[in-house]
């Protein structure tokens, strides 16, 4: 079962919860108890399903079961931490020490054993998310690239690259919207003119080209923050 509540291909700063759960009453009840502090919820009750949810929508936090019909979370813990840091708290009705060690050890940032109450899994996640700003992100599907939002420094394969304060917010943004197309009034409302004040029309284009130099192998053919001609810009994940 794929479900998905209220969530569009649109930029937003409510946060996005994707729950993979098989127990049908469990993630309905997690998942309400997050939309009341405002979340955006996601729901799958397989791995696959989970895996396609991810793959299609930019998340802020997965609450993750061991146990699933079509194999193990934490190897899909295993497999996310290839690519991304994107908080992971699993879920697992064992109590068993072990368990709880390779849950930590394929990435996780908690570990919750059932049964659990809800505000006991709301006070875990803030505090994950807590514990998590200023992090180190890694490009979604680019492994070389990583932004420290708590230095503001950006990395390629282990070397600094110098990054202004423009272009660090820039980078970040699309970052955080990787695979959506975004249009150059979201990036603008976004960035520069949040108040409706008039912004020059060189100064989105100037700043991506900047980045593009800093983070393109070609920037002349770039193949990370790509063009969507009549469109906007869109930040690839692969």
């Amino acid at each position: 079962m794929v479900e998905l509540e209220r969530v569009g291909k649109m930029v937003t700063n409510m946060k996005h919860l994707l729950i993979i759960e098989d127990d049908d009453n469990l993630m309905r009840g997690i998942a309400f108890a997050f939309e009341k502090d405002g979340y955006i919820t996601l729901k799958a009750a397989t791995l696959k399903d989970g895996r396609m949810l991810l793959e299609q929508n930019n998340v802020d936090i997965i609450i993750l079961d061991v146990g699933l019909p079509d194999g193990n979370g934490i190897d899909l813990c295993k497999s996310i931490r290839e690519t991304s840091n994107v908080p992971i708290i699993m879920l697992t009705a064992c109590d068993m020490e072990t368990d709880e060690v390779l849950g930590f050890a394929a990435g996780a940032d908690d570990y919750v054993t059932k049964p659990f109450s809800l505000s006991v899994l709301r006070a875990r996640v803030d505090a994950v998310l807590r514990r998590l700003q200023g992090s180190v992100y890694l490009a979604p599907g680019i492994r070389s690239l990583r932004l420290d939002t708590g230095l503001c420094k950006l990395y390629k394969s282990d070397r600094e690259i110098p990054i202004s304060a423009t272009e660090f917010k820039l980078l970040k943004f699309f970052m955080a919207n990787a695979g959506q197309v975004l249009s150059k009034e979201q990036i603008l409302a976004a960035l520069w003119d949040n108040q409706g004040n008039f912004v020059d029309d060189n100064v989105l284009p100037v700043n991506i080209s900047r980045l593009r130099a800093k983070i393109e192998d070609d920037p002349k053919n770039p193949q990370i923050i790509k063009t969507v001609h009549g469109m906007g810009y869109v930040f690839a994940k692969e």
